[in-house]
């Protein structure tokens, strides 16, 4: 019985330790929200300005490209809010102003194709 006492006062943490662990954590959160946040407004912007420069280019591979692109960071965005705990995302297709061809392109991978053209798998 004594082993046990003298094993469970070791193991115990102080509750200062993993306070600032989670403040730790939570700072990380919230600077990688940021960060993606910020690609996420330079892919919409990028965008838009392709399509303000070349409205006769819009089914362009570049445009299909910079769709893709903001597609994928707002799929990266939506899913550090929710790791956050912040679960609704139509605030942020609302102030983002997050056109609805990049809503559907959110978390689709461009597919993959071997040197010959055959599509392939993640496994070869």
């Amino acid at each position: 019985m004594r082993e046990r006492a003298k094993f469970s006062s070791v193991v115990r943490r102080p509750s200062f330790v993993v306070g600032d662990l989670e403040v730790e954590i939570a700072k990380e959160k919230a600077a990688s929200l940021g960060r993606l946040g910020r690609r996420l407004e330079a892919a919409l912007a990028a965008l838009s300005g392709f399509d303000a420069g070349q409205a006769q280019a819009r089914r362009s591979g570049q445009r299909e490209a910079l769709v893709a692109h903001a597609g994928m960071a707002l799929w990266h965005f939506v899913v550090q809010r929710e790791a956050c705990g912040l679960r609704d995302s139509t605030r942020v297709m609302q102030d983002y102003r997050v056109p609805s061809e990049v809503r559907a392109r959110m978390g689709v991978f461009a597919s993959r194709t071997s040197a010959d053209g055959r599509p392939t798998t993640d496994d070869g």
